[in-house]
């Protein structure tokens, strides 16, 4: 996999999935990261997540990675170039703890395996993206679908955002948020990320 950055994450980017985990609808962009330990390809293979710490929840993205720069007045297509599928996973129960006492969701967040992505496709640009509905199937069931269109924050006010407070360049990737319809995986679960009707990445659960 090509060199990455950093990889910033959108957090409740989905109105019906903001509110499907009891989440307060933000009013600007909400953020945060993994380190790049915990990005793992979705090409065929078993990937090991934790076993012992609570459910492990699939949130499956648009990712986009950034090829140059941000100067004044750019635009999503202008720093664009490559796309892929995601799936931030979550330790939801470590999440809910840390949220009592709140802090960070790094353990929640960041352990390895936790960002596994597709192989990229050229970015077409955002209008023709937005053309296409993207879904996550478990076992051959969809369990989420998605649209860029729906989000709450643009992929413009996301660039900007992270521009302004964390700076975002090269190499870096941004997770969009996901849609509705989060849930738990299991050992063994074969999970398949599309794009419309084309399959661009699969793996198998491997519950460590």
């Amino acid at each position: 996999m090509q060199q990455i950055r950093n990889i910033f994450c959108v957090g409740r980017n989905y109105r019906l999935h903001a509110e499907e985990l009891g989440n307060a609808v933000p009013t600007s962009p909400f953020l945060f990261s993994k380190p790049t330990h915990a990005l793992a390809l979705a090409d065929g293979q078993a990937i090991a997540l934790p076993g012992n710490q609570g459910e492990v929840h699939h949130e499956i993205e648009l990712v986009v990675h950034i090829a140059k720069p941000y100067q004044p007045g750019m635009k999503p297509d202008d720093m664009i170039d490559r796309m892929a599928l995601g799936i931030d996973f979550t330790l939801r129960d470590v999440q809910a703890e840390l949220k009592k006492k709140g802090h960070p969701w790094l353990l929640a967040k960041g352990f390895p395996n936790s960002a596994v992505i597709t192989p990229f496709r050229p970015f077409p640009g955002l209008e023709a993206v937005k053309r296409t509905d993207f879904s996550l199937l478990k076992n051959g069931e969809r369990v989420q679908n998605g649209n860029i269109s729906d989000v709450i924050f643009d992929l413009e006010t996301i660039i900007r955002f992270a521009v302004d407070h964390f700076g975002l360049t090269a190499g870096d990737l941004l997770f969009t948020g996901t849609p509705a319809g989060v849930g738990p995986v299991a050992d063994g679960d074969l999970l398949q990320m599309y794009w419309g009707d084309e399959m661009w990445g699969q793996f198998v659960v491997k519950m460590g």
